[in-house]
């Protein structure tokens, strides 16, 4: 099997498996989620906080953006444009959405759309990762095409790239391609997880 069909089937498997998930997983991940982000220092104070509207089974990111409009940060969501790059638009609770040809939900006629570089935080949705910051995405390469600027830059930098994942889609390695833009950290519901740290040290006998 060659590394695209590897992929597809792991992103059929890993998809299923979180639809699967009975609401009150979710509810209680989304809790758990907001727990593991209050670890980033970034995540309580940086002004552009990008995110993603839910579907198909992503953990929910309504426990952890409540907070922000409180502390002064700004939460935005993305829109896809000309050329398959996403840009970002402000959002809050109670503004109107509607379905993308996608079928997700994006902001109604937003006044303003930010381009990727201008964020400070980007909370990244995947189907699987692993601890080196490595993303298993949806296929389509939004992400990749619209950060990859990233790739020429000594990381970690702005925007943060942080995934956001139940803790049962970590794979011990994905395959990386030349086009992956690796993130900076994982979080789950269960810890934060920096990709950026040194690998443990096996022991050695004294």
């Amino acid at each position: 099997m060659d590394a695209l069909a590897r992929r597809r089937e792991l992103r059929q498997r890993l998809a299923d498996q979180r639809r699967a998930l009975p609401p009150t997983e979710r509810i209680a991940a989304a809790q758990g989620l907001r727990r593991s982000l209050e670890q980033l220092p970034e995540y309580l104070t940086d002004t552009r906080v990008a995110g993603y509207w839910a579907s198909h089974g992503e953990l929910p990111l309504n426990v952890a953006i409540a907070p922000l409009a409180g502390r002064g940060q700004q939460f935005l969501l993305p829109v896809v444009t000309t050329g398959r790059q996403l840009r970002f638009a402000p959002w809050q609770a109670g503004d109107e959405v509607q379905p993308n040809r996608h079928g997700i939900p994006e902001p109604v006629a937003p006044g303003e759309l930010l381009e990727p570089f201008q964020l400070d935080l980007v909370l990244v949705p995947l189907l699987g990762f692993d601890r080196h910051g490595h993303r298993l995405g949806y296929g389509g390469g939004y992400y990749d095409r619209s950060f990859a600027f990233l790739n020429e830059q000594v990381r970690p930098t702005e925007p943060l790239l942080v995934g956001i994942a139940y803790a049962f889609q970590e794979l011990p390695a994905i395959e990386e391609a030349a086009w992956d833009v690796p993130l900076d950290f994982v979080a789950t519901e269960l810890e934060l997880i920096d990709c950026h740290a040194p690998a443990p040290q096996p022991e050695t006998a004294a």
